[in-house]
């Protein structure tokens, strides 16, 4: 495979104030090949073993996350400048583990198929084996119940590859996954670069390979496993509309609008990064979201008790500064008072503060590009094939949701949204029940719940004939 021989480092550099956080050494290729060996020997006795015991390891391994809350949350600010007060995410993690155990006994059984006295048929799901599942920063601990606990409780063992951005949640989540119990070799992070990790999956080493993460790295994971047959799940990035109606009530909906597109500073690939809004209540809606945004504060996420802190790197803030800028020039309106961007520039690079543009089409980039970024884009709409044509005008298709007091015509119109979620009356949320994946370039597949457990599987058929003759 080539894989790299010689130690070599990486850093990572914290948004908070361009200091170097950490130094780590990508794994070479004596390394990731002992590390596939321990896999492959761990990988019998860990898909044969009880659903119950399985998940009660997993369920040990939520709690002795929880139990290293503290520094995990600093790791989150530092790494990716969440304010500490908001960057504790193990309840998530551990809650993946619990709603789990209680779906996996009933999802990973036998199916049953019509019988008879001599013949009988059922479909047995199984484990597909090896998996390399690679985690975006985004959300750094949260985002390991998709990629590890699923696939750990399906039976699978797993190579995890984190961001570079964020490489000690990794090593966190290793350490404790040994200490709830986990035997040796079934999940093992290794700091992979993308060089080693794209061999990785062109030498089909691997049953399946699961990656969050950005549509051009999904694009090269995607190519990568080509011709292997191996399986690949790929959750995207989003361009998440927001239709609101004349009827919605705003006093509820501009809240949760504000937080869906502010949050994380914006860095959800589920943000509501385009709004429209029916023209009747256009700039009643607007101006309630300008005194709401006001609302969400931008300071040292260590420090202070900011709403909002850095975005994850110097780059990135200069890429939603430069959109901003190209809408401006394009006729956008900025609606927010500039201390705020006072304020981001005295804080440094990274820091971008909440922003509200008016005058915005689809002809400009801030509306077609994934920005990743706490600036809210306002477009008033007519009607709602209008809203509609707007919503599905756009290569992403990961979540859309709609403001309504009519729920049957919100459903309605729901129905005819591209987008692998929709939401009526509410936005930005993962539900953990639900199937979780988008369409067109936000993806392939679906995690969570019932369907990432099926989908961590392949359906063994099974025709037992009890009489010969």
């Amino acid at each position: 495979m080539n894989l790299h021989p010689g130690a070599r480092t990486f850093s990572v550099t914290s948004p908070v104030d361009g200091s170097t956080y950490a130094t780590r050494f990508y794994a070479d290729g004596t390394a990731i090949e002992a590390a596939l060996t321990r896999a492959r020997a761990a990988l019998p006795s860990w898909r044969r073993m009880p659903v119950a015991e399985r998940l009660a390891i997993l369920q040990r391994f939520g709690e002795e996350m929880k139990a290293r809350a503290a520094p995990l949350a600093e790791m989150v600010a530092w790494q990716i400048g969440r304010p500490l007060w908001q960057a504790d995410e193990t309840p998530r993690l551990a809650l993946i583990g619990q709603l789990l155990s209680d779906i996996a006994p009933q999802t990973l059984a036998d199916v049953p198929y019509p019988s008879d006295e001599t013949i009988r048929r059922y479909a047995r799901p199984v484990a597909g084996g090896l998996h390399l599942s690679i985690c975006a920063w985004n959300y750094p601990t949260a985002m390991l119940g998709y990629l590890v606990t699923s696939p750990l409780a399906a039976g699978n063992v797993v190579i995890f590859k984190h961001s570079p951005q964020t490489p000690l949640i990794a090593e966190v989540a290793e350490e404790a996954f040994r200490a709830a119990g986990g035997p040796e070799g079934v999940f093992q992070s290794l700091h992979l670069d993308h060089a080693d990790a794209e061999r990785l999956i062109a030498s089909g080493t691997f049953n399946a390979v699961n990656f969050i993460g950005s549509v051009n790295g999904g694009r090269r994971v995607h190519a990568a496993a080509a011709g292997t047959f191996t399986q690949v799940h790929l959750e995207l990035g989003g361009k998440d509309p927001t239709y609101v109606r004349a009827d919605a009530d705003l006093e509820a909906a501009i809240p949760q609008i504000a937080e869906g597109t502010y949050s994380n500073a914006g860095q959800s690939c589920c943000s509501v990064e385009r709004i429209y809004v029916d023209r009747a209540i256009h700039d009643r809606f607007v101006d309630a979201l300008v005194v709401e945004t006001a609302k969400w504060t931008i300071g040292h996420p260590i420090g202070e008790k900011p709403m909002v802190g850095p975005v994850v790197r110097a780059s990135a803030a200069d890429t939603i500064r430069d959109l901003t800028e190209r809408a401006v020039r394009a006729g956008a309106r900025r609606l927010m008072p500039q201390d705020g961007a006072l304020v981001a520039e005295g804080l440094g690079a990274a820091y971008v503060a909440p922003e509200v543009l008016v005058g915005v089409d689809h002809g400009m980039q801030i509306m077609r590009y994934e920005l990743f970024g706490p600036v809210a884009c306002i477009q008033p709409v007519s009607s709602d094939d209008e809203a509609l044509r707007l919503m599905n005008d756009s290569d992403f298709g990961l979540s859309a949701s709609i403001w309504t007091q009519d729920i049957d015509r919100g459903v309605a119109l729901l129905d005819e949204v591209e987008a692998g979620t929709v939401y009526l009356n509410r936005c930005d949320h993962a539900d953990l029940h639900l199937p979780w994946g988008g369409v067109k370039n936000s993806g392939l597949g679906r995690t969570n719940g019932r369907a990432g457990l099926t989908e961590a599987t392949a359906a063994k058929a099974y025709h037992i004939r009890s009489v010969i003759g």
